[in-house]
Parts: structure tokens; C-alpha cells; sequence
């Protein structure tokens, strides 16, 4: 379809598909002046030659790309979540309605809005998926040989050291109730754990080189319980945490708040919401427990105090979480605010001058 009338658009939303991208322009009044289809390769020639105008795409596969090829020919390019964007649909769904959605939305003053990754935020995360699903594979192998060791009443402490130091123990020994073929099985899933253990080790290196590189990964690492794997996926996943105004929303981004359901003067908070970056939670519950466990001087981080406290209240679970939530927040404001973790005794402040 071509345009409606000869007003210029002020507001675009763009419906990405694999090859074919609906659009719908809106007027300064939000009357609808464009509706087309799209192929991909016509998207950046056709917006080349209309005046800048504000375009709102949902974040998606492909989305960084093209909002950082229209941010360089001068349009103001914003990516939104899908599920802020699906209130807005009116109807039944169909591909222009959903254009037509994304108009609507990306023009809301309290739209949260997604920040566009740079190439080398994509390679990083790339590097932190493929590391992802290679771990998920080994955990799955590990898996299955303890499950066919247990069928023939052979069971191994937990722990994956425990297994690894063992399993050639146990292949060379109980010939008595493990049979040749099964024998051959588990020898076969222990080379693919040992190829695995290869790339894994392979990529952590790289991302941590790159970690090493990186200043801002650099002062992410004088938080307690911060390496270069959690520091890297931080600066993939958001950036200098521009998009979020206080670590508070980065906390609750992450889902490590409790979920609330609130009508009148009843406040009901349940489990953490688990909303947000999964992986980049997970990672922050590792860092809390590592924390807990491992680290023997809290204070010398300001933390002794506070897990004190919370130690005679709450489950030791519940306090794991409620220091991830803690973590990630002093985190967002290293990154913020471009300075490393500095812990502040509370002598010094108290005698300072108000």
C-alpha cells in the first residue's frame, strides 16, 4: 500500500520478520500515513531518502543491527521489549497491527526502552551463549553417566572433581557389573566431556583476555564475588547501565526482587520474580553464595554488618538471593558512575561534618 496523504511521518513502527517488514508511519497527529510491506533489503533505502523521524522496533534477532544503520542516517531509532509493546495491540493479530503497536508504544513518555548494542557487545554475549550451551551439554553428559553407573549400583559422591577423579577408577575395576558394550558407551561420553572441557576452558580464556582488556569489566572486578566471566556478561548484556536510572530498576531488571501483587492497602510480596537476563541472574547467585562460602573477610568489603544482620532473619537461601540483589546493585553503580568499588568505613563517615 502506498501513502494515505502527503503528511510527513513523524513516528514509524517497524514489525521485523526474516525477509519481510511490515511498516506503519504515523503523522505529528497519529493518523496513519504509511502502510507497506517491506523487504529487508529495501528498509535502509527507503528510510534514506524520508526525513528523521522517530522508529520503534522490538528488541529481537536482528533488531541491534538495523537500529544502529538508522541511528547513522540520522532517525531516532528506539527498541522496546515485546511484552511492553503487545498492550498496545488492537484486534486480532496480524503483522500491521503489530507495526501499528509498536507506533503507539515507542511514542509513551514511561516506555522503557532497550539499549543498542555495539558490535562488540554482541561478539561478548555471542562468546557467553556458546559457553552457555556447551556447559548445559556437559552437565547433561555428567548426567547420564551417573544414571547408567546407578542402573549397575555404582554410585559417585557429588560433584563433578569427585566423577572426574573416579570414573577411570571404575572403568579399570568393575569389569564385574559393567559390561563391554557399556564400557564402550561411557568411554564415548567421557572423550565428548573431555572435547567439551576443551572449548569451555578455550572460551573462558578469551573472555577473560578480553575482560583484562576492557576498563569497564576492570572495575567491575573490584566488586567482591565479580570475575571476568560475570563482569563480561554485565557489559554485554547493558552497557554503562545508561538505560536504567538507579541500581534499584537494574535489580529488579535482573528478577532478584521479590514478586509483588498489591491492591489497596494489602502489600503481598511473593518469590523473587525471576524476570529479566536469566543467565546474568543466575551469575549473580553464584557470586552471593561465593561470598558467603568462600570469602572469610567481609569486612574489609562493608559487608559484615549487613550479612550479620540478615543471617538471624532470613534462610540462608533467601539471604544468597538477597545479596545477589545487593551485589548487582553496588555493580551498577561501578559501572555508572565509571569508578572502581571502594569500601567506606562507617568510622570515617560518621566523622565527617553533615
Amino acid at each position: 500500500m502506498s501513502n494515505k496523504s502527503n503528511s510527513p511521518v513523524a513516528t514509524m513502527g517497524i514489525d521485523i520478520g526474516k525477509n519481510a517488514f511490515h511498516v506503519v508511519g504515523l503523522d505529528r497527529r497519529g493518523a496513519i500515513v504509511l502502510r507497506q510491506r517491506w523487504s529487508r533489503g529495501q528498509v535502509q533505502a527507503r528510510l534514506a531518502n524520508m526525513p528523521p523521524c522517530l522508529i520503534g522496533m522490538e528488541a529481537c534477532v536482528g533488531a541491534h543491527h538495523l537500529s544502529r544503520r538508522l541511528q547513522l542516517q540520522g532517525h531516532d531509532a528506539r527498541l522496546m521489549p515485546a511484552k511492553y509493546v503487545r498492550p498496545y495491540s488492537k484486534g486480532q493479530k496480524n503483522d500491521f497491527r503489530d507495526a501499528e503497536a509498536i507506533a503507539e508504544a515507542v511514542q509513551r513518555p514511561t516506555m522503557k526502552f532497550v539499549a543498542t548494542k555495539t558490535p562488540e557487545q554482541l561478539d561478548l554475549q555471542a562468546l557467553h551463549r556458546v559457553r552457555q550451551r556447551l556447559v548445559s551439554q556437559r552437565t547433561g553428559i555428567i548426567n547420564q553417566i551417573r544414571a547408567f553407573l546407578l542402573e549397575r549400583g555404582i554410585a559417585v559422591r557429588q560433584g563433578l572433581r569427585f566423577l572426574r577423579a573416579e570414573l577411570p577408577i571404575i572403568l579399570a575395576n568393575r569389569s564385574d557389573v559393567l559390561s563391554p558394550r557399556m564400557l564402550r558407551v561411557i568411554e564415548g561420553l567421557m572423550a565428548d566431556w573431555r572435547r567439551l572441557d576443551e572449548r569451555i576452558g578455550g572460551l573462558s580464556e578469551e573472555i577473560e583476555a578480553l575482560a583484562r582488556q576492557d576498563p569497564a569489566c576492570e572495575r567491575l572486578m573490584t566488586v567482591p564475588g565479580i570475575g571476568p566471566i560475570i563482569s563480561s556478561a554485565m557489559v554485554a548484556a547493558i552497557g554503562n547501565g545508561a538505560v536504567f536510572t538507579k541500581g534499584r530498576d537494574f535489580g529488579a531488571w535482573l528478577g532478584l526482587v521479590p514478586r509483588q501483587i498489591s491492591t489497596g492497602d494489602r502489600t503481598i510480596l511473593g518469590p523473587i520474580s525471576r524476570r529479566g537476563n536469566r543467565y546474568l541472574r543466575a551469575l549473580f547467585v553464584q557470586a552471593a553464595w561465593v561470598v558467603l562460602v568462600r570469602t572469610k573477610d567481609w569486612d574489609r568489603y562493608g559487608l559484615k554488618a549487613w550479612i550479620d544482620a540478615a543471617k538471624k532473619r532470613l534462610h540462608h537461601n533467601v539471604l544468597a538471593i538477597a545479596l545477589a540483589n545487593k551485589l548487582a546493585r553496588i555493580a551498577w553503580a561501578v559501572l555508572n558512575k565509571e569508578r572502581a568499588f571502594e569500601c567506606v568505613s562507617t568510622r570515617a563517615t560518621s566523622s565527617q561534618p553533615a
